[in-house]
């Protein structure tokens, strides 16, 4: 009896708890946000230096917009970073930048500075004191895009193929659980590579050549590389944007595993990422897809007042080991905005099998503690699916049963335990199993706590739901 009393209270308090709590949200103007902690304060960093800050990841305040010499970031950007910019024959275009620190306690930026499209490219490394800067040029450390007859070689000796070969771009430089220290980089092209670094200079050891491929080539269609490693899995977690960026690309993020830092990586199915090469229908069979396109309008027309992202991807990810709690930054486009982008941030979980599944809505301080009965009802219910599109996934409507029945749009079965839950779904006659976790979150166009899902099959198809009044 004192079990269920104080579980009544505790209920009536959560559910007050929700009522009274209403989050606010400033966003910031960030593409291709790295984050990076210092003390108790988030930095993302992003193309063409776009570098935003927050204390709580819901308000952030814009510290530089673009990449110019007045930048406080990288001032006089044109002489500072001539070698890499002159490599890539552009005057000011910096790609995807992401600091960490190193032992020396100074603040290292390893950037990329390419034109659009073209393999040309350079990853350089620029240092500071103090993580807001100023940064001044250190090395230049991969080039990519060599003509044979004028610059020689590249990086491995051969003649430059953007078939095999990488794009030096997008780096993202993390430490293993042994305290090497390793960068990811690639983008389209030769696909995705890793080298390893020295920890104490930041700069790669030597005779490594481009280092070695982790996934892609032949100009499949993958970018924006970064590794996690979870100290509860003991994996490294390789995650990746397949499609193309813009808002009729069908940018969408997806992860794999390994339990060495430079791989082989696999995915739900047990598929190699090293084998994950071709065109976009091909590659869309690999990795565990965790945001796609997706709107909660139900109607044929587009509901701009309805919460959806389009073509979200190009991501970080962070570790709180005080919290336990794990996020993942990245940029995203909205239904019917065009190229319209911002910097958003979700708590992503592990479920019971180790993979990480994507929370619905962005970080509101959500915690993710549940009884049963308020999970039980209709929701919203979306499927990403595997594919690299430009469609928009609309919700369609199901119901949690008491009895642990799911009806509506799909059938099944489901089951809570902890925060954990399961999904058996019938689809076309085979049941997928999901698995996932529960939690109440602020649900961000309609301005309330709602109870959410989030859910991940074996096959590597996330499914969300969202409780409907």
């Amino acid at each position: 009896m004192k079990f269920l009393a104080f579980s009544i209270v505790f209920t009536m308090l959560l559910g007050f708890v929700f009522a009274e709590t209403q989050p606010t949200f400033r966003w910031a103007v960030v593409h291709d946000p790295s984050v990076i902690k210092v003390n108790d304060v988030y930095y993302v960093f992003g193309t063409h230096l776009q570098v935003a800050k927050s204390k709580d990841l819901m308000h952030w305040d814009q510290i530089s917009t673009s990449a110019h010499n007045r930048n406080p970031i990288i001032p006089n950007i044109n002489e500072e970073l001539k070698e890499a910019l002159s490599w890539a024959r552009t005057r000011n275009d910096i790609w995807a930048p992401q600091v960490i620190q190193l032992s020396d306690g100074r603040y290292y930026m390893y950037y990329c500075a390419s034109t659009f499209g073209s393999p040309r490219s350079a990853i350089g490394i620029a240092v500071s004191d103090n993580v807001e800067g100023p940064y001044k040029h250190y090395a230049v450390i991969v080039k990519s895009g060599q003509v044979y007859s004028v610059d020689g070689p590249s990086e491995d000796g051969t003649p430059y193929d953007s078939r095999k070969h990488p794009n030096a771009l997008d780096p993202a430089v993390f430490y293993d659980k042994e305290g090497n220290l390793w960068m990811v980089y690639g983008s389209w092209f030769g696909g995705i590579y890793i080298l390893k670094l020295d920890p104490q200079t930041g700069l790669p050891l030597p005779g490594q050549g481009y280092g070695k491929r982790l996934a892609g080539g032949n100009h499949s269609s993958m970018e924006g590389p970064f590794v996690l490693y979870s100290p509860e899995t003991d994996y490294y977690y390789l995650f990746l944007s397949f499609g193309g960026l813009d808002y009729r690309g069908g940018y969408n993020i997806r992860v794999a595993r390994s339990k060495n830092p430079d791989g082989p990586y696999y995915d739900p199915e047990g598929k190699s990422m090293e084998n994950c090469m071709g065109n976009k229908t091909v590659i869309a069979n690999y990795g565990a897809k965790l945001v796609g396109n997706f709107t909660l309008s139900e109607t044929a027309t587009i509901d701009f007042k309805a919460f959806g992202y389009v073509s979200p991807g190009h991501n970080s990810a962070y570790y709180d080991p005080e919290t336990g709690k794990y996020f993942i930054f990245f940029h995203t486009r909205f239904p019917g905005r065009g190229e319209t982008y911002q910097l958003r941030v979700h708590q992503i979980f592990l479920n019971e099998d180790g993979w990480f599944v994507m929370s619905p809505f962005p970080y509101a301080g959500e915690t993710s503690d549940l009884p049963v009965e308020e999970i039980e009802g209709e929701y919203q219910f979306i499927n990403h699916g595997k594919e690299i599109t430009s469609d928009i996934k609309q919700p369609v409507r199901i119901r949690l049963n008491q009895d642990g029945t799911i009806t509506g749009a799909v059938e099944g079965k489901w089951k809570k335990k902890g925060y954990y839950i399961t999904l058996e779904i019938n689809e076309g006659g085979i049941t997928s199993v999901y698995k996932g976790v529960v939690l109440k979150q602020w649900h961000y166009s309609e301005k309330r706590w709602v109870t959410v899902f989030t859910a991940l099959s074996n096959h590597g198809v996330s499914v969300w739901g969202i409780r409907t009044e």
